[in-house]
């Protein structure tokens, strides 16, 4: 095979096995190709691995083995037939598969078990928001999305992050135009409070002694989330939703239920105040 210049992709032998692929693994996720010259489909796979391994986004070592010249390493891992891939983690094989499959199967291959740069910064940003450290989140999130904007994780991420500041139409135009697919759901969960704090995002209303009494109840409620007082918040929508459930299509409820996903079903919050909703419903 010609000579390899990329630094991720290394030749193995029976006698480095051991240092290069199950010592190195403990690092960095390991790919071995075992190979031989003689295989066809072997040199259809072979530059496909190297590509991936070229790839930034992804981090691993490709190692190379040539089972004829290198038969302990084939006979340990039982590899049958060629050219077979196994990867390696924290010293064991973690996936495998045999056989030249076609790129994009080997991106899949790849992609379940080495997270991108950009799924490893969204898991720090997930565990910011999972401790509540909105901004530091934000801050985070924002970067990621510059550089990947179609990061759909990332940009409900951020959503969350804006909304536990308050910062509801920001929050809105990401959840009304960013997110599709999977996480669409989670996003129509999300987008009832984004509208309520963007509608209220100067305040209560200029002309507030004109305004029913519901609507000065339900206006208020939004102040409170607005300055950080969401237990009295809460205890506002609950009582517009006592005095009319139908109000504004039932968008208390709704206003409630996405706060209650913001806070996450552990808070004791989201605890106590689902059970006053529920018999404030039925």
């Amino acid at each position: 095979m010609p000579e390899n210049t990329n630094a991720n992709s290394i030749e193995v032998t029976d006698a480095t096995f051991e240092m290069e692929v199950i010592q190195r693994s403990y690092q960095t996720p390991v790919i071995v190709d075992f190979w031989a010259p003689w295989c066809g489909p072997c040199r259809l796979l072979g530059p496909i691995l190297e590509s991936l391994a070229a790839d930034p986004r992804y981090d691993f070592v490709l190692a190379k083995l040539n089972v004829d010249d290198n038969p302990s390493a084939a006979m340990r891992y039982q590899v049958q037939g060629i050219p077979a891939v196994k990867a390696f983690v924290d010293g064991q094989v973690a996936s495998e598969f045999v056989g030249a499959l076609p790129e994009a199967k080997v991106r899949e291959f790849m992609e379940k078990l080495i997270p991108n740069q950009a799924d490893i910064a969204y898991r720090e940003a997930a565990s910011l928001l999972a401790t509540r450290h909105w901004s530091d989140a934000e801050e985070l999130l924002r970067e990621l999305l510059f550089e990947h904007p179609h990061h759909e994780a990332a940009s409900l991420g951020l959503a969350r992050a804006l909304l536990a500041q308050n910062s509801g139409c920001e929050a809105q135009q990401l959840l009304s135009r960013d997110i599709k697919g999977p996480l669409i759901i989670q996003a129509e969960r999300l987008l009832p409070l984004a509208r309520y704090l963007c509608r209220h995002v100067s305040g209560l209303p200029a002309d507030e002694n004109d305004a029913p009494p519901i609507e000065l109840q339900y206006n208020q409620a939004a102040h409170l989330l607005q300055r950080g007082n969401i237990e009295a918040a809460l205890d506002g929508l609950l009582d517009v939703i006592r005095e009319d459930k139908r109000y504004r299509k039932g968008e208390p409820k709704e206003v409630m239920l996405a706060l209650f996903d913001l806070l996450g079903e552990d808070d004791p919050l989201t605890e106590g105040y689902r059970r006053e909703l529920a018999a404030a419903l039925f």
